[in-house]
């Protein structure tokens, strides 16, 4: 055999090229079936106008064989093989593709996908392998040739006494060592894995020796040991299939297995898209969240494959992560197979198909909400906080993209709304979209100011989840309507003429107001009298930008540590209720104890709104002293 270097540029691609561009070693395996499978399609094409080829479309099959003794990996295919000139110049040279050269020079064969395309997969084997042996017989060729290396140091080319047309790969796994087991691919239902996970669509059959343990002839109970050509792949993508062809059990059984969910997918979304970015995906929307869903030890991601060869399991950029708990695949015909997660990064064309399949998403959501409402409802239940969480981070950047997909339980009905349809039912000068928020919608509904925004036949929705009030106030306005909390100083629905019969009675009213707000120090900014409440005696209102829920919200968050953030907290009093005349009689006829009085009134306020009394003990001791007199 004749003795060839690697070109010096070659030798420090094919270092760069094993330690750099593959993220997993298991990798190699993808790669040197991938070649094959170009091998066969080259025949196959060739088979179609030359019918001294002599196979049909069945006939082309890739061998995996394992000799544990030896420690070697043997891929044998029945392809076009390679000539002595093909060798030396495919092999010999990083980054020569015979696969590129072929597909260019028939660029008719538009049917035929050619996967690996940039010369650089075959030589992953030396991730692996310390000893690469490929022997090929060209078709139609008398000769065979054998091609053999241990890396970087050159390579060796001589004639080969391999007889049938195509070629074979032998791999020579390396010593194991304390950081890698090489023996692991010794193992045939290890390589039995890999096929089903990285080439399980590959067009032609991938066949391997496997044992088996099967009943033994004439027993009823014995068994025994036999070895069965097993074939590892299951070919034909449904992806690839058309959706007519595909039945909902065929979708469901795909999601299951391929997604290890036990129950059917809610919506499946099934696409193919040419232009700009040519793809097939194959998208489902979960009908549960992950037990891990919300932790930080969930991935989101699709599935990329190119041209049918898995590239990577968990692809996060190509989903934004509003919508993370979408599960699928996308494939490709535009990404290179031997893309590494770091190149992925920068890939243009990703980020196009990352773009529509977002597009694509949404729009399956708007469809969903508007034909399929019981079943969006269900979806949102299970991932409407993603949703918001979209709208809140990055700083609002998404919040139009995602308003509309957003439904919040209503005190019209009872119902989900959207704010669309919130918006719908507002009269014409109506200018404000009313909420409340709360623990429960049952907390919400016990709210005094609830009481008086329904009695005055207003709608408004209950917020319930600790990120809504920061979704409606990165919103800030939807359809030219702003956003109003009812617990809030600027609600108020009040005529003219009630409001300057309560701006009288503050007036008028105004020591005892002030003293009430002294005996309260800094837990209040004021007491007032207000004409808002129906027939609740009290009630806590805030003034600006925090309220009362976003006050707890933030200061559960990890990292508030001691520097609490704090509502401006108003104490009102429903001048319409005997506590009101109680108050004032008070303070004519025993003033000193009007402190009782305004500490007994803010801890019932905090109890009605949900808030933690500050000394429940001194609470008890005043209501046990009023009871007692």
């Amino acid at each position: 055999m004749k003795k060839k270097h690697f070109k010096s540029e070659s030798k420090r691609l094919m270092d760069l090229m094993i330690n750099s561009i593959y993220t997993h070693k298991e990798i190699f395996l993808r790669e040197i079936i991938s070649n094959s499978s170009d091998a066969l399609d080259k025949l196959y094409f060739k088979s179609l106008t030359d019918t001294g080829v002599g196979l049909g479309a069945d006939d082309f099959v890739i061998d995996i064989d394992i000799d544990k003794e030896g420690r070697t990996i043997t891929v044998t295919d029945n392809g076009i093989g390679m000539t002595e000139d093909e060798l030396d110049s495919n092999l010999g040279t990083i980054a020569k593709s015979g696969s590129f050269a072929f597909k260019d020079e028939n660029s008719e064969a538009e049917d035929i996908d050619i996967i690996g395309q940039f010369g650089v997969g075959f030589y992953s084997a030396f991730m692996v392998s310390d000893k690469v042996t490929v022997e090929s017989k060209a078709f139609g060729s008398d000769k065979a040739y054998k091609w053999e290396s241990e890396g970087v140091d050159g390579y060796r080319i001589g004639e080969s006494d391999k007889q049938s047309f195509g070629t074979s790969v032998k791999m020579h796994l390396k010593p194991d060592t304390d950081d890698d087991d090489y023996s692991k691919y010794l193992d045939e239902y290890t390589i039995q894995s890999l096929v089903k996970k990285y080439s399980d669509y590959i067009r032609h059959p991938i066949r391997m020796e496997m044992k088996k343990s099967v009943l033994k002839e004439g027993t009823e109970d014995e068994y025994e040991d036999v070895t069965e050509l097993t074939v590892l792949n299951s070919r034909i993508p449904i992806w690839k299939k058309t959706k007519s062809e595909v039945t909902d059990e065929e979708y469901n059984t795909f999601y299951k297995e391929k997604f290890y969910d036990f129950e059917d997918p809610l919506k499946v979304i099934h696409s193919s898209v040419e232009g700009n970015a040519t793809y097939k995906s194959l998208l489902f929307i979960p009908a549960h969240a992950p037990y891990n869903y919300y932790t930080k030890d969930y991935e989101k991601g699709l599935q990329l494959y190119s041209k049918g060869v898995l590239i990577m399991e968990k692809c996060a950029d190509l989903l934004p992560d509003y919508f993370s708990f979408v599960r699928g695949l996308v494939d490709s015909e535009d990404l290179s197979l031997n893309i590494s997660r770091e190149m992925l990064q920068h890939d243009s064309q990703l980020k196009l198909i990352a773009k529509t399949v977002e597009k694509k998403i949404k729009n399956e959501l708007e469809k969903m909400l508007k034909t399929e409402r019981e079943k969006y409802e269900e979806f949102f239940k299970a991932f409407g906080i993603q949703l918001k969480f979209g709208v809140y981070n990055d700083f609002g950047m998404h919040k139009d993209d995602l308003k509309d997909l957003l439904i919040f339980v209503s005190s019209y009905e009872k119902k989900f709304t959207t704010l669309a349809e919130y918006t719908e039912r507002l009269k014409e000068d109506d200018k404000n979209i009313y909420y409340a928020t709360g623990e429960t919608i049952e907390k919400i509904e016990m709210l005094p100011q609830y009481d008086a925004a329904v009695n005055k036949g207003l709608e408004v929705l209950m917020l319930t989840e600790y990120v809504d009030e920061f979704v409606i106030k990165t919103l800030m306005n939807y359809s030219g309507k702003t956003f109003v909390n009812i617990c809030d100083e600027g609600f108020d629905v009040s005529s003219d003429e009630e409001k300057e019969e309560i701006e009288k009675a503050n007036t008028d009213s105004a020591d005892i107001l002030t003293k009430m707000k002294e005996s309260l120090g800094d837990k209040v900014s004021s007491v007032r009298f207000t004409n808002k409440l129906s027939g609740h005696p009290v009630c806590l209102t805030t003034e600006g930008a925090i309220s009362l829920d976003m006050e707890k919200t933030l200061n559960a968050m990890p990292g508030a540590g001691d520097n609490k953030i704090k509502a401006t907290v108003v104490l009102d009093i429903n001048i319409n209720h005997p506590v009101a005349d109680k108050i004032k009689s008070v303070y004519a006829d025993c003033p000193d104890d009007l402190e009782k009085y305004a500490k007994l009134l803010y801890g019932e306020a905090c109890l009605i709104a949900g808030r933690s009394i500050d000394d429940p003990v001194e609470h008890s001791k005043l209501v046990c002293e009023f009871m007692s007199r």
